[in-house]
C-alpha cells in the first residue's frame, strides 16, 4: 500500500486524467437517463456483511433492488436481513455469487485471493465487481508486499480476480455510518463525493449509476493504477465534496 507521506505532483497527468473524467462522467450521465428505470432491477450481493457489507446491501435493499448478503455462516444474519427489508435474504458465499449481476467485496483483504481462487471465473461473468475492501497491516507482510509488487491495491485486485470488471470505490470515507451521510443535504455541503477507479468504461458507469443511486456523486480519479489512492489515509481519504475530490486529484500523480 503506497504511503501518503510518498505521494507526489504530476500536474499535467492528472489535469488529463481529470479531463477524460469529466468527459466520461457526462456521457454515463446520459446514459444513466436512459437506462435509470431499470436501475432496481439489478441484483446485488455482497461478500462480507459486516458493518460496511451490511450498510450498502441495506442502502440498495431499501430502494427495491434484490439483495443477498453472505458469509460463512449466513444464518447469523437474520437480523440485518429483516432490518434491511422485503427484497434482502441470506446466503453462502457461493450462493450470492450465484445470484448476483452485481457483486461488493467488502472483506479482509487477506480473503481476496482465495475468492479470486474459489470464485473468480465467476465474477468475470458479473457486470460489475466493487472492491471494498482495504488492506491494511494486520493482512501480513507477505500480502502486502505482493500488493506492492503489483503497483498497488487496484492492479492487485486485477491479478487475482483475473477478469472480473472491477470498480473500487466506497474505500477511504471514514464513516461509523454510510446510511448517515447518503443524500446530505445541501445545507451539509451536498452530497459526498465517492472516489472510484477501473478500467472498464461499461463498469464504471454501472457504479456511478449506483453510487448515485444511494445518494452520493462518484468521481472518477482514474484508471485501476490510480486506485492507489483509494486508501485510508491517503489525500482524498475522508468526506469531501464532488468538487473537492477533483481538486484535490490535481495534486496526484
Amino acid at each position: 500500500m503506497t504511503n501518503p507521506s510518498s505521494f507526489s505532483t504530476s500536474r499535467r497527468n492528472v489535469l488529463s486524467l481529470l479531463a477524460a473524467g469529466c468527459a466520461f462522467a457526462s456521457a454515463g450521465a446520459s446514459r444513466a437517463f436512459a437506462q435509470g428505470a431499470g436501475l432496481t432491477s439489478i441484483k446485488i450481493a455482497t461478500i462480507g456483511s459486516g458493518h460496511e457489507g451490511g450498510s450498502l446491501g441495506t442502502l440498495f435493499a431499501k430502494l427495491g433492488h434484490p439483495v443477498m448478503f453472505s458469509s460463512r455462516h449466513p444464518e447469523d444474519l437474520k437480523d440485518l436481513v429483516a432490518a434491511a427489508g422485503p427484497t434482502a435474504r441470506a446466503g453462502t458465499v457461493a450462493e450470492a455469487v450465484s445470484f448476483s449481476d452485481v457483486v461488493f467485496l467488502v472483506v479482509p483483504y487477506s480473503a481476496v485471493p482465495q475468492i479470486g481462487q474459489d470464485f473468480g471465473s465467476a465474477l468475470a461473468t458479473k457486470q460489475l465487481v466493487v472492491d471494498v475492501s482495504n488492506p491494511t497491516a494486520r493482512d501480513g507482510q507477505d500480502l502486502m508486499n505482493q500488493i506492492t509488487s503489483a503497483g498497488g491495491v487496484g492492479l492487485f485486485a486485477a491479478k487475482v480476480l483475473k477478469g472480473a470488471r472491477i470498480v473500487r470505490a466506497f474505500n477511504a470515507l471514514h464513516t461509523p455510518s454510510l446510511a448517515a451521510i447518503a443524500n446530505r443535504p445541501a445545507g451539509q455541503g451536498g452530497p459526498v463525493g465517492v472516489p472510484i477507479a477501473g478500467n472498464d468504461p461499461k463498469a464504471i458507469d454501472l457504479a456511478s449509476r449506483l453510487t448515485r443511486e444511494i445518494g452520493f456523486e462518484p468521481v472518477l480519479i482514474g484508471d485501476l493504477a490510480k486506485a492507489k489512492y483509494l486508501v485510508p489515509g491517503s489525500p482524498i481519504s475522508g468526506l469531501h465534496t464532488a468538487a473537492e475530490l477533483r481538486q484535490i486529484a490535481v495534486g496526484l500523480s
